[in-house]
């Protein structure tokens, strides 16, 4: 089964990624003190559908990705076993009959700045 998540294309130092996986929505949020990100104006959130057989190959390309200058993103997606959570230069991957490893993801967001409401682990189905 493919694997669908949120990419925010202002998260990375390079979004030609994007050219490579199938886009299904597209919204733009408008900055708010809440982001936690001054430097932007808004975020451009792509719903994207990674194949099964790729999201490995993804995983690795956008964990390389992130803005150097500002590192501390993380994208996030899923099909109905795994779920591949990438920040920079560290990938996790959760088998979703497993739920506690989510605390090693949540906690490691936390510990690059991450703030706690944009860390929604465990997702609530």
């Amino acid at each position: 089964m493919n694997y669908q998540g949120v990419i925010i294309e202002e998260s990375l130092q390079n979004a030609n990624v994007l050219k490579e996986l199938k886009i299904l929505d597209t919204k733009i949020e408008p900055i708010t003190s809440a982001h936690k990100t001054p430097w932007l104006k808004q975020w451009t959130l792509h719903t994207v559908e990674i194949p099964e057989d790729e999201a490995q190959f993804f995983a690795n390309e956008i964990s390389q990705l992130f803005d150097k200058e500002h590192p501390d993103w993380y994208v996030d997606y899923k099909n109905d076993k795994y779920h591949f959570i990438i920040y920079a230069d560290k990938i996790l991957k959760v088998d979703l009959q497993n739920p506690e490893s989510y605390n090693d993801v949540k906690l490691y967001g936390l510990s690059i700045g991450i703030p706690d409401y944009q860390l929604p682990f465990p997702p609530q189905s």
